[in-house]
């Protein structure tokens, strides 16, 4: 029996704990055929240093200079696991939990059916263990939405078929190499946001099938010591700005027309939401930059 070889890519930025302690859960894998790439994303630390003590040979680590974003940051993982010949790469958020058994079916599925090019399983919340996260995404050309199936739902075994869905969140995405050389790699301006729904997008329009296999599990940490104030200020100037890149690069004009409209109607609730759920006025500052900057050209790193 062969196993094809899976390369695993991380990406950190200063959070060497939750980096250690999902390096450590990977440990614990039962695929036999897998290596662990961590890309360091520039950590004030040394956070990259800790790693290498830490895990030694399980891992290779790469050190960039500066924080390329998560988008570019995968594809300089993904990039230097291409070059040394792999058969699939698995893109993981540094802050999430894996179960021993996560990749077993995946590549199964992938291995039966050439054509499936992008997949993903089931992910919980690891502060509410039974809780989705995460179970496939789809897309409303119409509205610009992209919903995500059964997020705050407690599992009772409602979504336990293999699905064809529309994306497959970055969080957790296995990717076929033939993907990654068909369409290329994700899109880095994108930053920190819509990477992922963008590739998946790319790919089915190439042929290739994006399934949910929720026989794979993983916990993603969401209600972390300081995760609030990390998702306050830029992340949401990257949300709403890659959103409307999103829209610009896969609707015709007539979608995008409506969901502009639709997404220009609901902004001011949205700037509400989010500026009362994180506490931070100054939210609703970075979601109208994220505005003016898509529609000036600018595609920046910081403001």
């Amino acid at each position: 029996m062969t196993f094809p070889k899976v390369s695993i890519v991380l990406v950190n930025w200063n959070n060497f704990h939750d980096t250690a302690e999902c390096l450590e859960s990977l440990r614990q894998m039962t695929y036999p055929n897998c290596e662990v790439i961590v890309v360091d994303n520039g950590s004030e630390g040394d956070d990259a240093g800790l790693i290498r003590e830490r895990f030694g040979d399980h891992v290779k680590v790469i050190e960039n200079d500066k924080n390329y974003g998560f988008a570019e940051g995968c594809n300089i993982g993904m990039k230097d696991a291409l070059a040394r010949v792999t058969d699939y790469i698995v893109l993981l958020n540094n802050d999430t939990l894996v179960a021993p058994d996560f990749l077993d079916e995946l590549v199964s599925i992938a291995e039966s059916d050439g054509k499936v090019g992008i997949a993903g399983g089931k992910i919980y919340w690891y502060e509410i263990p039974g809780v989705i996260w995460f179970a496939g995404g789809f897309i409303n050309y119409w509205t610009g939405k992209t919903p995500i199936r059964g997020k705050g739902e407690k599992d009772r075994g409602q979504f336990e078929e293999i699905l064809a869905v529309d994306w497959i969140c970055g969080c957790f995405m296995f990717i076929s190499s033939k993907v990654l050389q068909t369409v290329g790699t994700l899109d880095n301006r994108f930053f920190f946001g819509w990477e992922d729904v963008d590739l998946c997008v790319r790919a089915a329009r190439r042929g290739f099938k994006i399934l949910f296999v929720p026989q794979s599990k993983i916990w993603h940490k969401g209600f972390s010591p300081g995760k609030e104030k990390k998702h306050a200020g830029l992340p949401m100037y990257y949300a709403i700005r890659g959103h409307f890149i999103f829209m610009e690069k896969h609707f015709t004009k007539l979608q995008r027309a409506s969901a502009m409209l639709c997404s220009f109607i609901s902004l001011p609730k949205v700037m509400w939401d989010y500026s009362h759920l994180l506490g931070q006025w100054k939210v609703s500052i970075y979601i109208l930059q994220g505005v003016s900057d898509y529609f000036r050209r600018r595609y920046r790193t910081s403001l």
